[in-house]
């Protein structure tokens, strides 16, 4: 029963009315123009600025940590023999097969075969063939013949950014741009299927102007997957499956964020793929070095273990994100100031505005 729930774990304690008109569909002119909300971690009103004043928040010493994965243009369109249209989601891939998730279709059979569409919803000449389906999943490989390309090509060359399903555009608007502003200007390690999006509002000037400023800039990588989207169904957020991830946390990065720790100085983490990163990867309050899996889930209650502050964007009610950044600084404030968003005008969700907490 929900009264048996302890309030800050009911998930109906996580909601907020946002008006439609507030979700962001298109990015801000220039990634450093978009808004940003300062939000004291140790109180205080939260104040109002642009992206580019975050230089005045961080001080020499502190140690930002960035995720650089790359999105692979993931979203596919292709056509049955029949004729219907098939949406797939490429969960991973290797030479000449992947996987994906599918949705819009009707029967999608074992040893079919598919027309995959050019971005401009056009047949491509090439064909993958359905070797399987399971559980709403496609293990696909492309079709022999098809130019001897393999299915990486297929991404880069026909595959559509795999937008947030809240940016409701036709399909083939803004592609060129979606290529390019649905990815962080420092992503090099490909395997994402969805942008940390806090990390969006950087550009190199203002990656250079933070080092010239004396702030550390650390990489680590967490891949993005499609369990960021997934909706909390469970009344007791406890309970919700967040789904695995893989992370990277290099020997040197470790040492870099263990020195910071060790020498007092403020880990900042950019985005909640950096929080969950970090926060996995800690032992007895240190980062350790590897590559692993991680569920973890974050909810009010947990004791952070390496971060100091965080840079997120505003995220959807009822979400696995917003009980991370309600752990931070508490669910009330938390709500109070995505409320003030709203009132002030911010931009929310992966292209909108973003928030400094620290």
């Amino acid at each position: 029963m929900a009264d048996q729930i302890p309030e800050q774990f009911q998930l109906s304690n996580y909601d907020f009315d946002l008006p439609e008109d507030r979700i962001a569909q298109v990015p801000a002119d220039r990634r450093d123009h978009s808004r940003l909300m300062r939000l004291p971690l140790d109180g205080g009103e939260p104040t109002d600025h642009v992206f580019s004043d975050i230089m005045g928040f961080l001080r020499p010493g502190d140690c930002l940590v960035l995720n650089d994965t790359k999105v692979l243009p993931a979203r596919l369109f292709a056509t049955k023999p029949s004729g219907g249209r098939v949406e797939l989601l490429a969960l991973d891939f290797a030479g000449d097969r992947f996987t994906a998730m599918y949705g819009t279709h009707r029967g999608l059979r074992a040893q079919s075969r598919l027309e995959i569409l050019d971005r401009h919803d056009r047949p491509s000449g090439v064909g993958a063939v359905v070797e399987s389906v399971s559980e709403g999943r496609a293990f696909m490989k492309v079709e022999p013949g098809s130019h001897d390309i393999d299915a990486g090509h297929v991404f880069a060359n026909f595959g559509h950014m795999p937008l947030p399903p809240y940016i409701k555009r036709p399909d083939d608007t803004h592609d060129d741009m979606d290529l390019v502003r649905y990815q962080t200007v420092y992503a090099e390690h490909q395997g994402a299927v969805a942008a940390p999006t806090a990390g969006l509002h950087f550009t190199p000037d203002v990656l250079a102007g933070l080092a010239t400023g004396g702030v550390e800039v650390v990489r680590v990588t967490l891949h993005v997957g499609p369990g960021t989207f997934r909706p909390v169904r469970t009344d007791d957020v406890r309970r919700h499956d967040v789904g695995t991830e893989t992370y990277v946390v290099s020997e040197p990065a470790a040492a870099a964020i263990n020195r910071a720790i060790d020498e007092g100085r403020r880990v900042i983490a950019v985005g909640t793929t950096v929080v969950r990163t970090l926060e996995s990867a800690a032992v007895d309050g240190r980062v350790m070095p590897g590559s692993a899996d991680t569920a973890i889930l974050i909810t009010p209650g947990y004791q952070f273990k390496i971060i100091t502050g965080m840079l997120t964007n505003f995220h959807i009610p009822k979400s696995s994100l917003i009980l991370l950044v309600s752990a931070l600084v508490g669910r009330e404030r938390i709500l109070d100031a995505y409320r003030t968003a709203v009132t002030r005008g911010y931009r929310f969700y992966s292209y909108g505005d973003s928030m400094l907490i620290l």
